[in-house]
């Protein structure tokens, strides 16, 4: 099967598993299937729908289930934008919305706080934590804005910690070379300014971002430029569809580069794709564990998956596990609410305050502790850094690969990252 073909196998799998029955408290849920970002827009979104319809199985919130209308936007902002305006107005106005990427769940800020609608996003954007609007960089409230992990910019900031740390152990000489690569648009970009100027303050030479597109290419030139200027780290702020493409430029060229990728740009699938290219790259995780991982949590997360997978063989890459736990936290916080006032946007917002280091029942030791705050919405700071290792033969599947030990994903350090007020919003 192509890799376009088994998206769209799994896209129609999405849609055959989205909940559509009548019910009273409806969900707005924006997905790629079919975008830029699809490639790992894909699970994650499965991973929502799978959760909110086993979640419904299990009685919903107090009784009364969710209706769910899930909508391939194809990452397209304005579309986006079009099918928030019908979803928050008339009597069917969604009590939330289970969100996607950077550029639109930004242009929807505004909205959904006007609205008073909480947004779970598939964006961290470190521009979504500052819920009063007060940060030091002039960022915009963001009350009604969630989401589950750390953000871009701290985990960004977390992977140039261990970068700096990593050179010395390499008994690195001079100042480390440093860039940023990625496409030129709201994602790759929310990061960039934040990592580069701690990035400075580490003992990095920084030097100029290097620009490829969101979509897989010819990346030679980009590549020959990181070999010819000896940059020793650079991060990868695309989703891993274009990663693969410049991890492959860059094995054919020679260029020597410790790459760092973002949460969105390096799980299973990536690494079967790119082959011993992503040997060696690093990334942040929001989980505690991987599909092929132990832990309690595990036995619902299975459970869950079936929904969409009866046969119970499918696996699932990293960015499934951080869909299902983004719909927790949003169904508890909704539990919450039903019992304090009724399942209303300002209610499910307090909720999210009412639990600290807060775990999602039944998903012990894979969603990672959690807390968010009325002034600060960085749910967490610590960051997770796992390296993937690729074994040179690829050709199974990634189930047979991950069982074989031909792909791993190995846990390398965590990185506590300072909770700055100055950063906050950044």
């Amino acid at each position: 099967m192509s890799i376009k073909t088994a998206l769209y196998a799994s896209a129609a799998v999405l849609l055959a598993t989205t909940v559509t029955a009548s019910a009273d408290i409806p969900v707005g849920h924006l997905a790629d299937q079919s975008g830029g970002t699809s490639d790992v827009g894909v699970p994650y979104a499965q991973g929502v729908a799978d959760a909110l319809a086993y979640l419904n199985g299990k009685g919903g919130v107090n009784g009364v289930k969710l209706a769910v209308d899930t909508v391939d936007y194809g990452y397209q902002a304005p579309r986006a934008i079009s099918q928030y305006k019908k979803w928050s107005s008339g009597s069917d106005k969604i009590a939330a919305l289970q969100g996607w990427g950077t550029a639109d769940t930004e242009a929807l800020t505004a909205f959904v706080g006007k609205d008073e609608i909480p947004a779970y996003s598939g964006s961290y954007s470190g521009h979504l934590t500052d819920p009063t609007g007060k940060g030091p960089h002039g960022s915009k409230p963001a009350p009604y804005n969630f989401f589950y992990g750390p953000s871009y910019s701290d985990s960004l900031r977390g992977m140039l910690m261990w970068a700096a740390e990593d050179w010395k152990k390499k008994g690195g000489s001079g100042k480390p070379k440093y860039a940023h690569m990625g496409a030129n648009h709201p994602y790759p970009n929310a990061p960039k300014d934040a990592g580069e100027q701690l990035a400075k303050e580490l003992g990095f030479e920084v030097l100029p971002p290097i620009q490829f597109a969101l979509t897989p290419g010819d990346y030679t030139a980009q590549c020959l430029t990181l070999k010819e200027s000896g940059v020793n780290y650079a991060y990868l702020g695309n989703t891993a569809g274009s990663n693969i493409s410049v991890l492959k430029a860059c094995q054919t060229v020679g260029a020597k580069v410790q790459f760092m990728g973002n949460v969105w740009g390096m799980d299973e699938n990536a690494a079967k794709a790119a082959g011993a290219a992503a040997d060696g790259v690093v990334f942040p995780m929001r989980t505690a564990v991987t599909w092929a991982g132990s832990a309690p949590g595990m036995a619902t997360m299975k459970e869950i998956s079936k929904l969409s997978d009866a046969a119970g063989t499918a696996y699932r890459p990293v960015h499934y596990l951080a869909g299902v736990c983004t719909a927790f936290y949003m169904k508890e916080a909704m539990d919450w609410a039903a019992k304090n006032g009724g399942v209303t946007g300002p209610s499910i917002r307090k909720a999210m305050y009412q639990k600290k280091d807060w775990v999602p029942a039944g998903l012990e030791g894979v969603c990672m502790p959690s807390t968010w705050t009325e002034t600060d919405h960085r749910g967490m700071t610590s960051v997770n850094i796992y390296r993937a290792s690729v074994a040179a033969d690829t050709g199974a599947s990634v189930a047979d690969l991950v069982k074989a030990g031909s792909i791993k994903l190995d846990k390398i350090a965590t990185v506590e990252v300072p909770r700055k007020p100055e950063w906050l919003g950044w």
